[in-house]
């Protein structure tokens, strides 16, 4: 049996799982600081995207690297807005690895407990998407209500919203069900299948 770290996937580091999983060899960030300092939640981060990437860089040399990055808050935070990537001198796709350390995050089961909400909504879009094919306003407030316990939070602008027209009781669904099945399978397979 190869000594090699990388011979079998179970014994892959984070940061090798990361470029599997997006191209990004983390290895080649300088750590010139650009992308926190354009990242417009860096200051409501427990890590600017700069110190996660170097969490990675650490993570061959200790389980505790990689478990402070998949722990963090900054991995839920991130808004994909790819400031950082166009900001970054390697050109460092690091919209991707932060989505990438969400997905094994959860895989994990080392989600950040200040990302319930930010998880519970992302839960409710999605399945207003699976059951009627399109953004169902009502249904996914419901199902975020539900899944955040966040009952009164915004509670006085529905009546609003529902008498201009943005709420509506029924949901509108799309007509070729079985398509929409067979997308959510596919990325559900495709997303199995990566590594």
């Amino acid at each position: 049996m190869s000594s090699d770290k990388h011979a079998h996937p179970a014994r892959k580091d984070l940061a090798a799982r990361v470029l599997d999983r997006t191209g990004v060899d983390v290895a080649r960030c300088y750590q010139c600081g650009k992308c926190s300092a354009g990242c417009p939640l860096a200051s409501e981060m427990d890590f600017p995207p700069s110190q996660v990437m170097h969490l990675l860089q650490l993570a061959g040399m200790g389980p505790e690297y990689a478990d402070m990055a998949l722990r963090s808050h900054t991995v839920w935070l991130c808004l994909t807005c790819e400031i950082c990537f166009c900001r970054c001198p390697m050109e460092l796709d690091i919209p991707a690895v932060m989505d990438a350390l969400r997905h094994e995050s959860l895989r994990q089961k080392k989600v950040n407990p200040r990302a319930r909400s930010i998880l519970a909504f992302h839960r409710a879009f999605l399945d207003s998407v699976r059951y009627t094919g399109r953004l169902f306003e009502m249904g996914q407030v419901v199902d975020y209500k539900l899944r955040s316990g966040h009952f009164l939070q915004d509670l006085l602008q529905a009546p609003w919203m529902f008498l201009v027209g943005k709420l509506h009781l029924l949901p509108e669904r799309v007509r070729d069900r079985r398509a929409l099945k067979r997308i959510f399978a596919g990325t559900r397979q495709a997303g199995e299948e990566r590594p």
